[in-house]
């Protein structure tokens, strides 16, 4: 009996210690990645057609979202919302910058991008390109998309699209600082936002 004991104090002993080491790593590694911009690098276009680099989100506090323009409700109502945020927050609008980066860029091009996101502000900058480049940016910054179609005779035409609906918060670096859920309370938007400057 006292050598189970012993055994068994050892092994809590060595689990402590492992438990320990591994709080130590991840909390190293998290500081490590918070201190990196947010998202991989990516060479897209921006609403008017220009050259548009991870670069964007650097210099100012963005916000950034990841939508489609034949979306129902959550875009529409996500710009409607964040164009409103920024009048209110950034009056001047020379703070803080926004994106909305299409996921369906088979659709999107930077032409009905730009025609959708004037319709309701010109806060917002729209981000489009080649659809794997644009996929391959989406899935860096961590965003669910699928496409799900609305009609079984026609997959590859009549289909929407299933994806994160949250406002991204990046600091002036381009580091990843929250999320705005998509029906948040407006004065908890605004409140991220401000502290987000």
């Amino acid at each position: 009996m006292t050598t189970f004991r012993v055994l068994l104090i050892v092994l809590i002993v060595v689990l402590a210690g492992a438990f320990t080491w591994l709080s130590f790593e991840w909390s190293r590694t998290s500081g490590q990645v918070a201190d990196k911009p947010y998202g991989v690098p990516f060479e897209l276009v921006d609403s008017s057609g220009a050259p548009i680099t991870q670069a964007a989100f650097q210099g100012k506090p963005s916000a950034l979202f990841f939508g489609f323009t034949h979306c129902p409700d959550v875009c529409p109502t996500t710009l409607y919302e964040l164009d409103g945020w920024l009048k209110q927050v950034d009056p001047a609008g020379d703070r803080l910058r926004a994106f909305m980066v299409t996921i369906d860029p088979e659709r999107d091009d930077h032409e009905l991008l730009n025609m959708y996101i004037s319709n309701v502000s010109d806060r917002i900058t729209g981000i489009s390109g080649d659809p794997e480049k644009v996929r391959a940016m989406a899935k860096g910054f961590n965003v669910y998309f699928k496409k799900v179609p609305t009609d079984d005779d026609r997959p590859d035409e009549d289909y929407v699209m299933d994806h994160t609906a949250s406002v991204f918060l990046l600091d002036d670096d381009g580091r990843f600082r929250g999320t705005i859920a998509y029906g948040e309370d407006g004065d908890v938007a605004m409140k991220k936002l401000r502290n987000l400057l």
